[in-house]
This record gives C-alpha cells, structure tokens and sequence, in this order.
C-alpha cells in the first residue's frame, strides 16, 4: 500500500513539473499569460515558487539549482555598463558619429559600433544606450532614422555572438561549458565580424539602394563632448576587466571586482547606476534555473535525449534548425535552458555548446520579438521612428538565414578531425 502511495505520489510531482514548465514556457513565447497582467519575469517567480509549493523542490535544494556564476556575471556587466553609461561614454560615441562621419558612413559606423561593443558588454543594455546616439545622429545628418535602427537592433546581435559576454545566453553557456573565453571569442568572433558585414551588405541593398534612407530634417545644434576626465577612470577599469578575460581569469570574479571598482567614487551617486540595472531579466534568470531545476528533477532530460535521438538533433544542421526556431517561439534563453541536455550526446560537447551560443543568438534577428534586444530598440525609438513587423522581417529573414549558414558552415570546418 506504502508503494502504490509512494507511486502515486511520485507521478503527481511529475505532473506538476510539466505542467509547471509548460504554463511558464508559454509565457516566455507569447510575453503575458492569456487574461491576466503576469510578464516573463512573474512568470518564472510563480513557476519557481510552484515547483516548490507542489512538492517538485525541496526548498533546501534550491540554492543547488541556481548557477549562481551566470547571474553574477550578468549582474557586474550590467553594473559596469552603467556606469559606463552614467560617466557619458556613449555620449561621446555620439559626439564622434555626428561631429566626424558623412551621411554615407553612417551604416556600417552604427553597424560596427554596436557590433562591437555588443561583443564584450551585454547587448540588451548596449541597444538601451545605442539608439539615442543613433536617432541623434540621424537627426543632425539629415536623413530617416529607420535603416539605422534595423542595424541597430540587428549588429548587436549578431555582435553579441563573439564572446561569453555578450548577451544573457553566452554568459548561461560559458557558466555551464566551462569553455574559456579566448576560445569561445576565437571560435565564434570570425562568425560575428562575418555577419556584421553581410548585415551591412543586406540593409544597404533593401533599404539605403532602395531609397528608404533618404530624407531631409532638422539638425540640432552641436552637442557637447563629455568630460575626458571622467572616462579616464571606466576606461581602466574595462580595459583590465578586458584583459582578465582574455587571461582565462573567472569572468564572474573579474566583472564583480570590475563592478566593485567602478563603485568606488566619491562623486557619483549608486543609485543612478542601480536604476539602470535590469532587475526584471536578473529574476528572470532566478525563476528560471529553479523551473528547469524541477523539470530535471521530473525527467524532463530523459525525455528530451530521447528526442534527439529520434530527430537527429545531434546532427549539426538539424540541431542549427531547431535551436532557432526554438528561439523564436520561447526566446533564446528559455530555449537554450530547455535544450542544454541534447549537447551532450555531441563527439565534441565544446562544439555542442558553441553552436548552441551561435544558432541561438543570430536566431534572434530573425523577427522583432525574436530578442530582448530588438524590442528595446522597438520600443525606445517608438515616439520618432515607428518599426513595424513587416519592415524588421524584411531585413531579418536575409539576414538571420544567411548568418546561420555562415556559422553553421564555419563551426563544421572547425570541428573537423
């Protein structure tokens, strides 16, 4: 009787993990639950604290479950790039885009600038601090804002794929595969600088040849440089967070101490740094360790080796097809969490990981709502440049096709024996 209640028991919690994942992944694709005011972030705090409640977690093994170097990294980059911002660095990006470049070089300077810087700090806050400096620059130069935007929001994605810390993905995939940083940059960095440049080449041909670029507005005044002064300090300290990355120091060590030195000022008030902090994808990230914790713990994993088996994700190309199309309806981090487990089956698990890092992230140009990204950018820019669905699909479909090909061809000839 005691084993046929154990029984029971055991498959309820298995239930509920399911159930639990699958209510919260439906979240994580569509942004909200039907009906009701619950975003990703809300989402992933009532999965986790369901996988507890039901009996799925035990609240003690809790902490087990969070990858806490991952979240600690996010955090410090997040906290250095803030303060990068507050110090006015990207201020004075802008000042040297609109004092130095002809309406010409505007392109590929967004393109590349945002690319990357994308590739050393998080994307999402570059795209925050990016668009400003662009809508300004095509404001003093005379010409439509949207093509700038698209490439914009494009680069840093495609930028973001160089190194661990990129974007939220690579710094969950470099915690987890324990691959060091010079040779996921050497690995991955030629697929960025190779995207960023089919990027030029794709939104040049759509929309600068085509004449959506074109247009007359008012300039502004001249703007104001920042302080020199003021970056001396942010300069050394990203320059040493930099090269303790490069040295195969622990990333999370180096950009906390980075973080912590940053802090140290007798002028500028935390709290305006904290603000900019994205507390929202920090729980985000809690809720979600803890969901796909429960998941495991149900055998999900087991299930999910099985169905690489049975559709041959081990196969490069199958796994590039469907990591990305995995990305596009769950997200990229969602995705890359829920499909961790298949990579293990690889000859080469390093290159499991790695290609995992490259479809997952050049997925997310494929549609607006493709990464966190390309909804900052949406949304900021919203008030003086409307980027409508059909206008981000018409660049992204070249380019997210055309940039997986690439990676996807690159990771093979590296891989081979």
């Amino acid at each position: 009787m005691f084993d046929n209640a154990a029984h029971v028991v055991s498959e309820f919690r298995q239930l509920a993990a399911y159930a639990v994942l699958l209510a919260s992944y439906l979240v994580f694709a569509i942004g909200k639950f039907p009906g009701m005011k619950i975003d990703r972030p809300g989402a992933a705090i009532i999965g986790a604290v369901a996988m507890i409640a039901l009996g799925v977690i035990m609240p003690q093994d809790v902490l087990r479950l969070i990858d806490f170097s991952t979240v600690v990294l996010l955090f410090a980059m997040m906290l250095i790039v803030a303060y990068l911002h507050q110090a006015g660095f990207f201020d004075w990006v802008s000042h040297l885009i609109a004092v130095w470049l002809k309406p010409h070089h505007l392109l590929p300077a967004v393109i590349f600038t945002s690319g990357i810087l994308s590739a050393f700090f998080v994307n999402d806050i570059v795209c925050l601090a990016m668009v400003p400096i662009v809508l300004n620059a095509t404001r003093r130069l005379g010409v439509k804002p949207l093509p700038y935007l698209l490439a914009t929001a494009t680069s840093s994605n495609i930028g973001s794929v160089a190194t661990i810390t990129g974007n939220p993905q690579n710094i969950l995939i470099g915690s987890l595969s324990g691959i060091p940083y010079t040779k996921f940059m050497y690995t991955l960095g030629p697929v960025a600088l190779a995207g960023l440049a089919i990027d030029w080449a794709v939104i040049h041909y759509v929309c600068i040849r085509q004449g959506i670029a074109a247009g007359h507005s008012e300039a502004p005044g001249p703007q104001r440089p920042a302080d020199a002064a003021l970056l001396l300090k942010p300069a050394g300290v990203v320059a040493a967070v930099l090269a303790g990355f490069v040295l195969g120091f622990p990333p999370a060590l180096v950009a906390s101490l980075g973080a912590a030195a940053m802090l140290i000022s007798r002028t500028r008030n935390p709290r305006e740094v904290y603000d900019e902090v994205d507390w929202g994808l920090l729980i985000f990230f809690l809720g979600l360790f803890v969901i796909i914790g429960g998941a495991q713990e149900a055998g999900v994993n087991a299930y999910l080796l099985k169905t690489a088996d049975r559709w041959s994700l081990r196969n490069p190309v199958v796994f590039t097809v469907a990591v990305a199309l995995l990305s596009n309806v769950v997200s990229n981090v969602p995705a890359v969490m829920l499909i961790k487990p298949a990579v293990a089956g690889f000859s080469s698990p390093h290159m499991g990981w790695l290609l995992l890092a490259m479809a997952s992230t050049l997925a997310g140009n494929l549609t607006i709502t493709g990464s966190i990204a390309n909804i900052i950018v949406a949304e900021q820019a919203r008030k003086e440049a409307e980027i409508r669905f059909q206008d981000y699909f018409a660049i992204g479909l070249p380019v997210t096709l055309l940039t997986l090909a690439v990676g996807a061809l690159w990771l093979w000839w590296m891989g081979r024996p």
